[in-house]
């Protein structure tokens, strides 16, 4: 028979449980449209449970740069005293510098195999990360 502490002790865990506080768990991307993610091959997410962070999604962000196109070969239109023309096609680069807005292609793909940290209560889970398999 346990004793009172024993008792005690695991009533606190069950308590715990029941509450179901933050677990980080791993899920595999089963689906991209709609987003399904399944978890230990028993519970499939769909995309009302999950919150996505920006380390599984497409998105934009400004970089500096500075530096030169590869040579390529074409040519150019312009306007020059209200005529417009066409320069001769020639080999050559352009330089980009500056601060630019990039889209990083970062979303999710079928197969993917994702961090999760189900959030207290159990309701609903982040997806945090990929990982690298």
């Amino acid at each position: 028979m346990p004793n009172l502490i024993e008792l005690i002790k695991k009533a606190a865990l069950d308590a715990v449980e029941a509450s179901k506080p933050c677990a980080v768990m791993f899920g595999k991307v089963t689906s991209i449209s709609p987003l399904k993610i399944n978890v230990e091959q028993k519970l499939t997410l769909t995309e009302a449970q999950l919150i996505l962070t920006r380390n599984v999604t497409d998105f934009k962000t400004n970089v500096t740069v500075d530096h030169y196109t590869e040579n390529d070969t074409h040519s150019h239109s312009y306007t020059d005293d209200g005529s417009s023309s066409t320069t001769g096609s020639n080999t050559h680069k352009h330089q980009v510098k500056g601060k630019k807005e990039i889209t990083v292609h970062n979303s999710l793909v079928v197969g993917d195999t994702v961090l999760l940290l189900r959030m207290q209560g159990g309701q609903q889970y982040v997806v945090w990360d990929r990982l690298i398999t």
